[in-house]
């Protein structure tokens, strides 16, 4: 425990935090490889199959008794910011993991606690009503731009000449429609929704 790093956010810290688990499982010959590259890329899906097979690994070899998370995590030098033990529950049982009480539970503000909760819906809504006035105004001057480009192409099946020359007014119109900022790249076909299907959290 005293190599684990707690609180780490880095790729690389990591990749020393899962070397420790993998050592771990070698030395108690847990016959369980670890999918560390896919772990350390953050995709939920991955971490949630490997948190479940965890879980089911305690629930099964788990022998009872009490467990002093927080304590083990300050003997490792942890920060000290963890939150304090808990008395265990006299209704422990083996395969089980404790859940905290309603009392040891941090308070949460409901949705309709007072002041500053109302302030961050009206917030919220205002914000929304802006976005809402955007996107109409994107999507006005969109259309615009749209049957600008239809009349220049149905132009164009009338006369291909048209495109043929170099400085005519359809050319700079043309050049003005399909020019792009600097650093901005059109994604390719099929990678828009490549990008989405990789859940993180």
């Amino acid at each position: 425990m005293a190599r684990v790093k707690f609180n780490v956010n880095t790729e690389y810290a990591y990749l020393q935090n899962f070397k420790v688990l993998q050592n771990v499982f070698a030395r108690h010959t847990v016959n369980k490889p670890i999918p560390v590259q896919s772990l350390t890329k953050c995709r939920m899906q991955d971490n949630l199959e490997f948190l479940q097979w965890t879980k089911r690994y305690w629930d099964q070899h788990y022998p009872g008794g009490d467990y002093d998370a927080v304590g083990r995590r300050r003997a490792s030098g942890a920060p000290a910011g963890a939150p304090a033990a808990r008395a265990p529950s006299a209704g422990s049982r083996r395969g089980v993991t404790p859940t905290t009480t309603s009392a040891a539970r941090p308070r949460v503000a409901t949705a309709g606690g007072g002041a500053p909760s109302a302030a961050l819906q009206q917030e919220v809504a205002t914000q929304k009503e802006a976005i809402a006035g955007l996107e109409k105004e994107r999507d006005f001057y969109f259309a615009k731009l749209r049957d600008i480009e239809l009349l220049l192409q149905s132009a164009i099946e009338a006369d291909p000449e048209l495109e043929k020359e170099e400085d005519t007014l359809v050319k700079h119109i043309q050049g003005i429609l399909y020019s792009t900022e600097d650093g901005f790249e059109i994604p390719a076909e099929g990678e828009e929704g490549a990008a989405d299907d990789l859940e993180t959290f």
